[in-house]
């Protein structure tokens, strides 16, 4: 068990180093959707390659960092019955629902993926608007993401399985204090009131 504990570890690194990384992606698109904005109105000048970058660079942040989002345990859930769980029955939850709808859907969507990207790459394939870019980048966007993905799945899993041996502390486990969007709350209605003052 601490070997896998071990290997969990590793891929939280992993993920954590890409999803930090992929992260300042947001900034460059909207960087180049700025400039692209303010050239095509300025000066009447455009191209579908920064469109492109622009579509190129989201499917980046949105698929590379879904292991990263899965490792902080922000994915969206509906919690009606496993909020009202014990941490144990939550635990077990969460490993039913990797090894049979998580695991499952992203290594067919990873391996469904592969293809299209080898065609894009062996065939050169290019974008069908005017002035497009090449395609292989965004299709293997598609494996890389899912890829991710599953290794995070197996790293929730691994610690999940750990907590319920009592090898480890619970995963979930929230830091104490206020959350992010309780801080926001906290410094817009301070904000508000210094400019009612």
């Amino acid at each position: 068990m601490n070997a896998l504990i071990g290997a969990s570890r590793a891929i939280d690194a992993l993920n954590e180093r890409v999803g930090r990384t992929a992260l300042w992606l947001v900034l460059v698109a909207v960087l180049i959707s700025a400039g692209n904005a303010v050239v095509r109105y300025t000066f009447s000048v455009s191209s579908n390659a920064w469109l492109e970058v622009q579509w190129y660079l989201f499917s980046a942040v949105f698929l590379l960092c879904a292991g990263y989002t899965l490792r902080h345990n922000q994915h969206v859930r509906i919690d009606i019955l496993a909020s009202r769980l014990s941490p144990r029955g939550q635990a077990w939850i969460e490993v039913v629902g990797t090894v049979l709808f998580l695991m499952p859907m992203c290594l067919l969507i990873l391996v469904l993926s592969w293809s299209p990207f080898v065609e894009a790459w062996t065939r050169g394939e290019v974008s069908s608007n005017a002035g497009g870019l090449i395609v292989w980048p965004a299709r293997l966007l598609m494996p890389v993401g899912f890829a991710l993905l599953v290794l995070q799945g197996l790293s929730e899993l691994i610690k999940r399985v750990a907590f319920l041996l009592g090898r480890a502390p619970d995963p979930v486990v929230r830091q104490t204090g206020p959350s992010a969007e309780a801080l926001l709350a906290e410094e817009i209605r301070r904000r508000k009131e210094a400019e009612d003052a």
